[in-house]
């Protein structure tokens, strides 16, 4: 029997640098050891964690931390984390936390020449409609969002057809092409605010249709809502709720309002992620349930360890894409630039600036 030797496989074609690359300068990977210089370095961040990462962890995460930290002083880069990131990430290698729109504004307004977005695709979109001549990066292009993808800039057009005439809201958990065919953006805290400053007496809401009944509830305006909905916190129930009140009626739970109106209605209180945050701070309850994306509680909880957490565990996916590693990765590579069409961006930045100049 005649043996054929397979034949040699052709070298793999280098991997070409990005364009961001070329712009900012390639750089080596970071030592990633374990080692004494790293435990000195990154102990007081540690500190800022240990109620929330167990010690067996911490040898994992502190080497990614030092190696972050150093790279972004090396690149001007600022790091934005949205409240629904991992501790690690959100108090360790975060410049700014917050929500998305926070943290778009707080970035624009920097000296950094490079923004990387831990957090989801619409937001690093919405950092780069702020800051056009930044590079924007996001760990991982994959990271998206339930609500953002429920609808598109053409079911917008179409709903101009349909109802001619009447002002159009979009939550900024949308795309840019969205927010470049509305009329002005919102977010969780100040849409009932948006929809009263329209003077009409009907406006559409997209995409969020809980977000909408929500505010509905609060005016005379009538609302048209889009039938968007987040995978986290559309599955929350007022059933599982009162059975936590149930066990410990002493317990406060806080609502995000992009939860079904049936949950609110149970809760103590329902605002924004900074809103949710704020009570916490200034209320210190004894023990409170974020209903939200889980591992928000986690960060939260650092910040106040007197206060009791109880976590129904609803996770993201889309923001569990980012982690040290590829934010590590982003850096040293320039990886995974978010781009923008120059005129899309200049009518998507309309709406957003629309409200954020409202007064």
């Amino acid at each position: 029997m005649q043996c054929v030797l397979p034949t040699q496989s052709p070298a793999a074609a280098p991997v070409q640098p990005s364009s961001a690359a070329l712009r900012h300068g390639a750089v080596p990977m970071p030592n990633l050891a374990w080692t004494p210089e790293v435990a000195r370095a990154t102990a007081h961040l540690y500190e800022k964690v240990k109620t929330v990462i167990p010690p067996i962890e911490w040898p994992f995460h502190a080497p990614y931390v030092k190696a972050i930290n150093d790279l972004k002083r090396e690149r001007n880069a600022v790091i934005l984390a949205h409240n629904y990131q991992t501790p690690e990430i959100y108090n360790c290698v975060a410049d700014v936390v917050g929500d998305s729109l926070q943290l778009a504004r707080v970035a624009s307004q920097s000296d950094a020449d490079v923004i990387v977005q831990g957090g989801v695709h619409f937001m690093a979109e919405t950092s780069k409609i702020l800051s056009p001549d930044k590079t924007v990066l996001i760990p991982d292009s994959r990271a998206g969002c339930s609500l953002a993808a429920s609808i598109t800039g053409a079911d917008v057009r179409t709903l101009r057809r349909e109802y001619p005439g009447v002002p159009i809201v979009a939550y900024v958990n949308t795309s840019a092409e969205v927010k470049a065919e509305v009329d002005i953006c919102c977010t969780s805290a100040n849409a009932l605010k948006v929809v009263e400053s329209l003077g009409s007496d009907r406006v559409i809401m997209v995409p969020d249709r809980f977000l909408a009944a929500n505010v509905a509830r609060q005016t005379q305006v009538k609302i048209i809502a889009w039938h968007g909905a987040c995978e986290v916190h559309e599955r929350f129930t007022p059933e599982e709720l009162l059975r936590y009140r149930a066990d410990d009626p002493s317990i406060k739970l806080i609502a995000h309002p992009e939860c079904p109106p049936e949950v609110v209605e149970v809760c103590d209180f329902s605002g924004s992620t900074a809103a949710m945050i704020d009570y916490v701070k200034t209320r210190q309850p004894k023990r409170v349930l974020l209903v939200t994306e889980c591992l928000m509680a986690d960060n939260v909880a650092a910040e106040n360890p007197g206060v009791d957490f109880v976590r129904p565990c609803n996770l993201c996916p889309h923001m569990k894409r980012i982690t040290l590693p590829k934010i590590l990765d982003s850096l040293v590579f320039m990886r995974e630039e978010v781009t923008i069409d120059p005129v899309l961006a200049q009518r998507a930045r309309r709406s957003v600036e629309r409200m954020i100049e409202l007064k």
